[in-house]
């Protein structure tokens, strides 16, 4: 046998963008031959940007004398592809084209245009489809239906051509097949069309740095001018080097090391960055443009914990010796659950946020009378305030069942957020159990039952003459409830919460038509507060003060 005697290594990447390539692996490992790249003003190619709404943003440069051999080819669409699937989130947020520039002519236009208005030739196709057809054709590629959703609903497709008229790309589907890369191919021109500016920046930095390797003048760079559709004039790719100072005995504490400022430079030089040793022992170092993951000080650090090797580092013991426990009120809450779904309820999982209507109007409730925290320019109108009640969210699942068989009957054991000016952040979170109980009748029985279960296993007894000691019912009015079939419920002279049928009009708000009794209560102020007070101390007493909510 023939056998090579090659030697063969497995290497582990950890950083995605710096080290994904054989070329930017070589320079990894020999550090001191680490070149800094250069860029140079080209005022003739231009890349004009006009109206683009649904990818706003783009970046340029050009790659001169480039020489292409096979394997440099496979990398460098290897590079395209790696970036794609990571950074550019799958061309979400970022889509890089690569052209011939000896094909085309500049300067180049970015426009979006309506599909029936865009005809030419696709990559590796033999005739010219329109934008429409281009869908059309790839929605069964294996590779490219993946990106077709990103603009298949847009009334425009974004399209980029150059002063001839000839098309270029149609981001983030299909380059054009006018323009394309071969292996004879010596000028490259790179445009990178985002929703994302920032990640366009970091995708056009790598791209320029790891290739201009292969230029006539290595890594030397052509600058593109990026016209804005403002008129405002931006020059890309940047290549910003930047100095960063770290405090060396700060970088051996946070590490665990015990290392001399000059073997803490040594060890970034083993990372590709070039770092100097200041007179007062601090690290002064330079973070290049491929290294835009670096934005802190603790980037600094871990890159010198990697450097020295995280099997290197000394295991000591914690100044502080601490013994894992639950927070009592998260193991009240898991106990509560399972006895809850043993008495023949079923779990639900509601979002903590809702419609203010979902709070006020569908309750029957003014929504300046919830203490209600808002959210500032909300997505959706699902999601404009944070939940006061447990409610909203279960009787939208009991909406979203109603083929299933009747009774129904779920619960759910959350937090609800709280407006509360008295704390620091304003707001406060506060652990309620609810339940409701929908059937052809109102089944109050059922619910009441409930909540019997739930004082009995939390050991509260039940007050008969209606004393400080136990708990009871008593009646109470409340919009969301049908007139008198509400009552509060309290524990040792306190009102921790609600229960009863609720009023017809709130069963409809939610496109609901079986009547339905709920059950809601504080689950902090049951008679388990004196458990927590064992581990919070000054914080039930608080607690208790804060339940007013139930009083309105």
């Amino acid at each position: 046998m023939n056998a090579s005697s090659q030697d063969t290594f497995l290497i582990c990447v950890a950083r995605p963008y710096e080290v994904i390539l054989a070329e930017s692996l070589l320079l990894a490992v020999t550090p001191e031959q680490r070149p800094e790249g250069k860029t140079r003003r080209a005022t003739e190619y231009l890349l004009r940007l006009y109206a683009c709404l649904i990818r706003p943003h783009a970046v340029a440069a050009v790659l001169r004398n480039v020489t292409f051999t096979k394997e440099r080819y496979n990398s460098f669409i290897d590079l395209q592809d790696k970036l794609h699937q990571n950074i550019c989130r799958k061309r979400s947020l970022v889509a890089i084209g690569t052209h011939d520039l000896d094909t085309i002519k500049g300067p180049f236009v970015y426009n979006a245009q309506p599909p029936a208005d865009i005809k030419f030739k696709p990559l590796n196709q033999s005739k010219e489809f329109s934008g429409s057809e281009i869908m059309e054709l790839y929605s069964t590629h294996p590779q490219l239906k993946q990106y077709l959703p990103i603009i298949r609903d847009s009334s425009v497709y974004p399209i980029i051509y150059d002063s001839n008229g000839v098309v270029l790309s149609m981001p983030p589907i299909i380059n054009g097949d006018h323009s394309k890369i071969t292996l004879n191919t010596k000028n490259v021109f790179i445009e990178c069309t985002a929703t994302d500016i920032t990640k366009a920046k970091v995708v056009l930095d790598t791209l320029v740095c790891m290739f201009s390797e292969y230029c006539s003048e290595k890594y030397e760079v052509e600058a593109c001018q990026v016209v804005q559709s403002d008129g405002t004039i931006v020059t890309y790719p940047e290549l910003e080097y930047r100095q960063e100072l770290v405090d060396s005995t700060r970088t051996n504490q946070y590490i665990g090391i015990s290392e001399t400022p000059s073997q803490l430079a040594a060890l970034l030089g083993k990372m590709c960055l070039k770092t100097e040793v200041t007179a007062e022992g601090s690290l002064k170092v330079e973070v290049p443009p491929t290294r835009h993951d670096i934005i802190h000080a603790c980037d600094v650090y871990e890159d010198v914990a990697i450097a020295y090797g995280y099997n290197n580092i000394n295991k000591t013991v914690p100044r502080t010796s601490t013994i894992a426990a639950q927070f009592p009120v998260n193991k009240l809450s898991d106990q509560l659950r399972e006895e809850i779904a043993q008495a023949g309820f079923t779990e639900a999982l509601t979002f903590s946020l809702c419609s203010s209507d979902d709070i006020s109007t569908k309750l029957n409730r003014h929504i300046k009378d919830v203490p209600a925290v808002l959210i500032s320019n909300p997505k959706t109108l699902e999601f404009q305030v944070a939940r006061t009640t447990l409610l909203p969210g279960l009787l939208k699942t009991l909406a979203a069942n109603k083929k299933m068989p009747l009774p129904l009957k779920i619960f759910e054991v959350s937090d609800v957020i709280l407006r509360d000016i008295s704390t620091e952040v304003g707001a406060r979170n506060e652990r309620r159990l609810c339940a409701v109980n929908c059937n052809k009748s109102p089944g109050f029985e059922v619910i009441h039952g409930l909540l019997d279960r739930v004082m009995t296993l939390l050991e509260i007894p039940k007050s008969v003459d209606k004393n400080i000691v136990g708990y009871y019912l008593q009646a109470t009015d409340d919009p969301a409830f049908f007139p008198q079939r509400c009552a509060e419920v309290v524990v040792n002279g306190r009102v921790i919460g609600r229960m009863g049928v609720l009023h017809p009009d709130v069963i409809t708000s939610f496109d609901l038509a079986l009547p339905i009794s709920c059950l809601e209560i504080n689950v902090i102020a049951t008679g388990y507060l004196s458990i927590f007070s064992e581990f919070i101390p000054g914080v039930c007493g608080a607690i208790f003060d804060s339940l007013s909510e139930f009083k309105k």
